[in-house]
């Protein structure tokens, strides 16, 4: 049997860079919204933890439960998602979360998946290309991983 052909990361995948304690709710499956300042297209992304740690949020009681007893590794893919959809609410209507901010993009997360070892990598603003090295390391730990195309 011969293996799927994989498309090159850059045509596939991209990732996204998201401050701890966020990433930390993303993978407990609470956090389904990522707000954004511009909108994304549909499709895979690396959950990349940034450097940098949210200190205010660490102390919102929705974020302190969320991730009550998780470890927030910081500067490495933690995990992938899909993004599925990408909204602004109305104006004057209620949020589509208790997670959305309502001057911002909604990127909708689904297939959420944890990686077991985080991989060191560094990230960007923005969507960006993950190199093939690093989208190999990620199919290591998650092999039935493939592209997604939109129906």
């Amino acid at each position: 049997m011969s293996a799927a052909v994989i498309p090159p990361a850059g045509d596939w995948i991209r990732g996204i860079s998201i401050k701890q304690p966020h990433t930390a709710c993303i993978l407990t499956g609470a956090k389904t919204i990522e707000n954004r300042p511009r909108p994304w297209k549909p499709g895979w992304v690396l959950l990349h933890a940034s450097k940098a740690i949210d200190q205010p949020a660490l102390r919102l009681p929705l974020v302190a439960r969320t991730i009550h007893g998780r470890a927030l590794a910081t500067g490495a893919v933690v995990g992938v998602a899909r993004i599925a959809d990408c909204h602004q609410d109305p104006a004057g209507s209620p949020p589509c979360s208790e997670w959305a901010r309502p001057d911002a993009w909604h990127l909708v997360l689904a297939d959420v998946q944890a990686l077991a070892l985080p991989i060191p990598a560094r990230g960007q603003l923005g969507p960006w290309r993950p190199t093939e090295d690093l989208v190999a390391q990620v199919r290591q730990q998650l092999p039935h991983l493939r592209p997604w195309l939109p129906r």
